[in-house]
C-alpha cells in the first residue's frame, strides 16, 4: 500500500483558511492529519476484507484476481409502467462482486452506475434546422434512424470495476428504461429515470424483486450486499445519481455526479430563449430521445407516438422557448428537498455542453438544505472526475463508515489555472470564495470598436445608445477578435496590472430595444487579446463566461438567480426599451496580469442559438446597463489591478 508523505505546505491565505477545515489535502501530496493505522472491516484475520489506510480503501491482493470475480445478470422490477403494456417495467442489471461474497460470507458496499448509453446510441444524428425566424414554427423535424437493438448483453459495462473491486466494493450497472435490455420507454428526465435506479437500490436492500430473466419468476437476492450504495457517472450517467437521490431512497448514502445535467430546460433553453448545448447545434429533447432509444423494437411504435411525437411537441415549446410544467418535471432542482445522500459534485469550467450552472445550482441548494456537499471544479471541458483520492475518501467514509474526516473537508476544491496534470486541487472554504464580493461595472461609449468597462461607482455613465446589427455568420470568437464590428458591442477594462480572481456568478442588467418583435440576445465575458484556442465543449480559452436571454421574457427577467419563471414571453414593441437582469455562467477563474477583461454583447450566437436572417437591430442603453462581477478582495482588489 502507498503511504502518504506528511509535510506542511505553504499555502495562500484563502487556502490556509480552507486547510483549517480540511482533514487531508487530496491527491497523494500531503496529509494535515495524523496518519491512521490500517483499518479493516473484518473481525477474523483469516478472512479477506476491505482495508483502509489514511482514510482510503486500499487495493487488497485477495480481491485482485479478475478470474475469480462473480458476475451476475438480472432484471429488477420497478414501480412504473412507462411502455403502457399493463406490467411494471423491469430494468436490466449486471453485478460484479468479489469471490469472497460467496466463499467467506463477505458483505460489501456497492458502487453503482446507470446509463442510457451502455447499449449503444443512434448513428448519423440529424439535428433540427436552426435557420428560421424567431417566434415562427420551426421547420419539420428531421427523421432519424434509432439505435440498433442488441438482444443479448450479459455484461452491460466495465466502468468502475477495475477501480473498486480490488478495493473491496461490488460494482453494479443498469440500463436506463427503454435502452438495451431494460423495458419501458425513454423519457429523458421525469419519474421513470428517478424510479428506475431507486428500484435497483431497493433490490440491493431487499425491498424490490430481481429476476434471472426479463419475464421470468425465478428470483435473485442481493444477500451479499451491505445495503450501502454510492452512485457515480459522467454527463447523463452523472444526472441519474442525482435523479435517484431526489427520491430519498434509503441505502443511497453518497453520490458523485460528474458534469450532471440537472435541468433539461437549462440544457436546451436559456432565460426564455431556444439555445443549444455546445457542440450539438440543433439538438433538442426529442433528438436525445432518438439518440438513446436502443430498447426492444416491439415497443418503439408506442413509445415514439406517446412520448417523442406526442408529449414532446405538445409541451416542449421550441417556438417560444418558455419554461413550463414539462420542463419543471425535468428539473431536479424542483425535487432537491428529497436528496439525503452526501453529494460530491464535479464540473469543468469550460464545459459549454452541460454548463457549470447545472452543478452550482444544485450545490447551493444542497448546502441550504444541510446535505453534506463538496464541489470540485477544473478548467477543462465536459466531464472530468475528481481525483481518485477524493472519490475514495468519499466512498470509504459514507459506504464503510471510515472516520477520515471527509465531512470536514474544504467545501470547494478547485484546480487552478495551468496546474500540471495530476496536481492537487486547491482547497477553499466554499464556492463562491468567501472573500469575494460584488463589484459593479459601468459601460462607456464606443462599443463597436472598444468602449470602456469601468468600476468607479461615483462616476455616472454618459447617456449613450449603441447599436448592433445581427448577423449570425460571424462567430463570437471572430467578433471578440475584431478591432471593429457593427455586429457586436464590446467594453473592456484597461490592461490588468495584477491578476484578478473572480469567484461566483456574474450578473448583467441591460436595457435593450429591438426593431422587430423578437431577437436573440447573447453576452460573453472575455479576455483580450482574445485567445481562440479551443477548450471544453465548443469553447475557446478567451471565453470566461456566457449567457443568453430572450428580451421577450423581460417581465420575468427582473432579478438574478435560477430562472424558472412560467410567465410567458410577449412580443417586443419595435423600438421600445425593456430591462432584463440575468446570470452569466458561474466561474472561479484568475484573470492574469497583462490581459483586459471585456463584456461583449451581440444578438445571435452562431454556435448556440437559432439563426434568423441577418439585419435585426438591437439598441443598448449604456446608462441603464451594468455588469456585476464577484471579485476576491472586492473593490480594493479591483483598484489595485485596474486603472479606470
Amino acid at each position: 500500500m502507498t503511504i502518504t508523505k506528511k509535510f506542511t505546505p505553504r499555502l495562500p491565505r484563502t487556502t490556509m483558511l480552507a486547510a483549517a477545515v480540511s482533514a487531508t489535502l487530496i491527491g497523494g501530496f500531503a496529509s494535515l492529519a495524523t496518519a491512521q493505522a490500517p483499518q479493516s472491516t473484518g473481525s477474523q484475520a483469516t478472512k479477506t476484507t476491505p482495508v483502509f489506510y489514511n482514510g482510503q480503501a486500499q487495493i487488497v491482493p485477495g480481491f485482485q484476481d479478475k478470474t475469480k470475480w462473480i458476475k451476475q445478470e438480472l432484471w429488477v422490477e420497478t414501480e412504473f409502467d412507462s411502455d403502457g403494456d399493463g406490467k411494471k417495467d423491469r430494468v436490466h442489471v449486471d453485478v460484479t462482486r468479489p469471490m469472497q461474497t460467496d466463499t467467506e460470507d463477505l458483505k460489501v458496499a456497492v458502487v453503482y452506475e446507470s446509463s442510457p448509453y451502455f447499449a449503444g446510441t443512434m448513428k448519423n444524428q440529424k439535428m433540427w434546422d436552426v435557420k428560421h425566424e424567431l417566434g415562427e414554427a420551426p421547420p419539420p423535424r428531421p427523421v432519424n434512424e434509432q439505435a440498433k437493438f442488441i438482444p443479448v448483453r450479459p455484461e452491460i459495462s466495465r466502468t468502475e470495476i477495475d477501480t473498486w473491486l480490488p478495493r473491496g466494493f461490488a460494482v453494479v450497472h443498469s440500463e436506463a428504461p427503454g435502452t438495451g435490455l431494460s423495458q419501458g420507454c425513454p423519457t429523458v428526465g421525469g419519474a421513470p429515470e428517478e424510479l428506475a435506479p431507486k428500484a435497483v437500490i431497493d433490490w440491493l436492500n431487499g425491498r424490490a424483486k430481481g429476476y434471472t430473466s426479463i419475464d421470468g419468476t425465478e428470483e435473485v437476492k442481493a444477500s451479499w450486499a451491505t445495503g450501502k450504495v454510492g452512485m457515480t457517472g459522467t454527463s447523463y450517467n452523472g444526472t441519474i445519481p442525482l435523479a435517484a437521490a431526489t427520491t430519498g431512497v434509503a441505502g443511497l448514502e453518497a453520490i458523485i455526479p460528474i458534469a450532471p445535467n440537472t435541468s433539461y430546460y437549462h440544457y436546451y433553453r436559456s432565460n426564455g430563449l431556444v439555445r443549444h448545448p455546445g457542440g450539438y447545434l440543433g439538438e433538442d429533447v426529442d433528438q436525445l430521445f432518438d439518440f438513446i432509444y436502443s430498447g426492444a423494437p416491439e415497443k418503439r411504435a408506442y413509445c415514439n407516438a406517446t412520448i417523442r411525437d406526442g408529449l414532446y411537441p405538445a409541451k416542449f415549446d421550441r417556438k417560444h422557448g418558455d419554461y413550463n410544467d414539462f420542463w419543471a418535471d425535468r428539473d431536479l432542482l424542483t425535487k432537491i428537498k428529497g436528496v439525503k445522500a452526501a453529494t460530491l459534485l464535479a464540473h469543468g469550467q469550460h464545459d459549454w455542453n452541460v454548463m457549470p450552472e447545472h452543478s452550482i445550482r444544485i450545490y447551493e441548494a444542497l448546502k441550504k438544505n444541510g446535505v453534506p456537499t463538496q464541489l470540485f471544479l477544473h478548467h477543462g471541458g465536459h466531464g472530468g472526475p475528481p481525483p481518485l483520492e477524493m472519490r475514495n475518501r468519499w466512498f470509504s467514509h459514507y459506504l464503510y463508515g471510515i472516520d477520515n474526516g471527509v465531512e470536514k473537508d474544504a467545501r470547494a476544491m478547485i484546480m487552478r489555472e495551468n496546474a500540471e496534470r495530476g496536481a492537487a486541487p486547491t482547497p477553499y472554504l466554499d464556492f463562491p470564495n468567501p472573500e469575494a464580493s460584488d463589484v459593479k461595472w459601468s459601460l462607456g461609449a464606443g462599443g463597436n470598436k472598444a468602449g470602456s468597462l469601468s468600476f468607479d461607482a461615483s462616476s455616472k455613465t454618459k447617456a449613450a445608445v449603441e447599436k448592433i446589427v445581427d448577423d449570425v455568420q460571424y462567430k463570437g470568437g471572430v467578433l471578440a477578435s475584431a478591432a471593429e464590428s457593427p455586429h457586436r458591442l464590446i467594453y473592456a477594462t484597461s490592461e490588468l496590472s495584477d491578476a484578478l480572481h473572480l469567484s461566483g456568478t456574474p450578473v448583467i442588467k441591460i436595457r435593450v430595444a429591438a426593431n422587430k418583435p423578437a431577437a436573440n440576445l447573447s453576452v460573453w465575458l472575455v479576455t483580450l487579446p482574445f485567445d481562440e484556442k479551443a477548450v471544453g465543449s465548443a469553447g475557446q480559452l478567451g471565453v470566461v463566461s456566457r449567457a443568453w436571454a430572450d428580451p421577450q421574457n423581460y417581465r420575468s427577467l427582473t432579478k438574478p438567480g435560477n430562472y424558472d419563471s412560467k410567465v410567458a414571453g410577449t412580443p417586443l414593441v419595435p423600438g421600445k426599451f425593456v430591462d432584463l437582469t440575468f446570470d452569466l455562467q458561474p466561474i472561479d477563474r484568475v484573470i492574469p496580469a497583462g490581459k483586459r477583461l471585456a463584456l461583449m454583447i451581440m444578438s445571435s450566437d452562431h454556435d448556440f442559438t437559432l439563426w434568423p436572417k441577418a439585419g435585426t437591430e438591437l439598441s443598448v442603453d449604456l446608462a441603464q446597463t451594468s455588469l456585476v462581477l464577484p471579485v476576491v478582495g472586492g473593490a480594493d482588489a479591483v483598484k489595485k489591478s485596474v486603472k479606470n
